[in-house]
């Protein structure tokens, strides 16, 4: 069973989440939070398999409250999927540096509300490809390579920068598989080498990290 913490300070989203997710028979929504600070607290009493946490929300915002559960430094870290609006949010990019799985548009439908925190609880980051592109291209001027990173990188075989260049691009596991003329359980090592070498946690930092090292060009 699949355990759920809803944080979102509108009353009918959050109890709209909480219903669907609630119905679904792997899933069970063990909390609801208003606020960041409360979602933070009640997660770290609740440890629960993910949150699914709004942006938006007084006391302490959805970026500040992933980055207390599952940001640099953190020893046993959350998965959080964050829910927003595109077209009114601002902050996403910075929620998933601040290491959010993911994240899902407040108008998708209920069954990609429930696969997307399925996809999060298994260990998978969860990126919509064209919104994630667009999302960093609007924050560019934010995107620096700091040393730290640039040494990083050295660690790459050209393989493996090939693959990560991909995974920025958004494609799938076998779409990089198709692209590359290789076998899907290879990309999965590749991919694995990669998150390792540059310690990295999931897809979603392996994106951020390649548009910072200007691997992929923002808004290209």
């Amino acid at each position: 069973m699949i355990s759920v913490l809803v944080c979102d300070d509108q009353a009918l989203v959050r109890t709209g989440f909480a219903t669907i997710l609630d119905a679904q028979p792997d899933l069970t929504v063990v909390g609801e939070a208003s606020d960041g600070r409360a979602a933070v607290d009640l997660a770290r009493r609740l440890r629960p398999d993910v949150v699914v946490m709004d942006v938006r929300m007084p006391v302490m915002d959805g970026i500040e409250a992933t980055r207390a559960l599952a940001g640099a430094g953190v020893t046993d870290p959350t998965k959080v999927l964050v829910v927003t609006t595109f077209n009114i949010d601002e902050y996403v990019y910075e929620a998933l540096r601040a290491g959010a799985s993911g994240f899902l548009l407040k108008d998708a439908d209920p069954p990609e509300m429930v696969d997307a925190v399925r996809t999060v609880a298994r260990g998978d980051a969860l990126l919509a490809p064209a919104v994630t592109r667009r999302l960093i291209g609007r924050h560019a001027e934010r995107i620096r390579p700091a040393a730290s990173t640039i040494t990083a990188v050295d660690a790459l075989t050209p393989r493996e920068l090939e693959v990560l260049r991909l995974i920025a691009a958004g494609l799938s596991n076998a779409e990089i598989a198709t692209a590359l003329v290789i076998g899907a359980e290879t990309v999965k090592t590749y991919v694995a080498r990669i998150l390792m070498k540059l310690d990295l946690r999931d897809r979603v930092q392996a994106v951020v990290f390649a548009y910072r090292i200007g691997l992929v060009e923002p808004g290209g």
